[in-house]
């Protein structure tokens, strides 16, 4: 199974780098038109959060246009930038939230807190969690959220975290089925091991955040190409990820 993973579109946010202005429409424009010339093609293609700035109807109208020239189904979960009514009302006919099975068990987790840039999986949340990975104990599974649930050692995101990480852990331990966990956010790519699996990041389609290790730093995007992630698993070899670049530090679309 082949899955893509775009992210934090920020469509309509004003984006100025030491190179010029980045439209985010365009990008993301250019984002669909990447993913539907990948060979193979995709089974699915997962947005983990932050599809638009301000949270508009014309904005989600505008992704949701955009996102239906793909050539592959398309599941969106919210950001930190989202509002989810709004977003629910949008994409209301495309099987917004829940889990959708294909060979890989996805799971969707909606980890926004209206009004704040943290995130937080609370006890209903984990419950629900928990009731659905208790459901298919023996089904693969991947889960796909917004916040990273691990510290990412960039001090800016970890202070704009996920409450409950640390109960949301304890659960994941306790479920072998778990192939992978994949997140949004803070528009960088990274990968860890925690809680016996394997959690990723990616980088964002429109435009990035320094790597700024070391104390908590302005969010200043900088010159770095737009990007999503190619995920692709087996029975025999897991989950193996790759990073594909879609336009921006000098690469252009292909």
């Amino acid at each position: 199974m082949i899955i893509v993973q775009l992210s934090d579109f920020h469509v309509d946010l004003c984006v100025q780098t030491s190179t010029g202005t980045v439209d985010t429409r365009e990008r993301l424009r250019q984002a669909v038109a990447r993913v539907n010339v990948l060979h193979p093609a995709p089974d699915v293609v997962l947005v983990t959060g932050d599809l638009v700035n301000d949270g508009t109807p014309a904005q989600y109208a505008f992704v949701k246009k955009t996102l239906s020239m793909l050539t592959m189904p398309c599941y969106v979960i919210p950001g930190n930038h989202d509002d989810r009514e709004t977003m629910r009302r949008t994409f209301a006919d495309q099987g917004y939230f829940g889990s959708e099975s294909h060979f890989l068990r996805l799971v969707a987790l909606d980890t926004l807190i209206p009004g704040q840039d943290q995130g937080e999986l609370c006890a209903r949340r984990l419950a629900w969690l928990q009731a659905c990975l208790s459901e298919a104990p023996d089904s693969p599974t991947l889960i796909f959220m917004h916040h990273p649930p691990f510290a990412t050692g960039i001090p800016t995101f970890d202070m704009i975290g996920l409450r409950g990480a640390p109960a949301m852990a304890a659960l994941i331990a306790r479920h072998s089925q778990i192939a992978g966990v994949i997140c949004g956010h803070v528009h960088r790519s990274l990968h860890t091991m925690w809680c016996g699996t394997v959690a990723c990041t990616t980088a964002s389609t429109s435009f990035q955040y320094p790597l700024d290790v070391d104390t908590p730093a302005a969010l200043e995007p900088v010159d770095e190409p737009a990007t999503g992630r190619i995920y692709k698993w087996d029975q025999h070899t897991g989950l193996v990820s790759h990073t594909f670049y879609i336009a921006g530090g000098g690469y252009p679309l292909v």
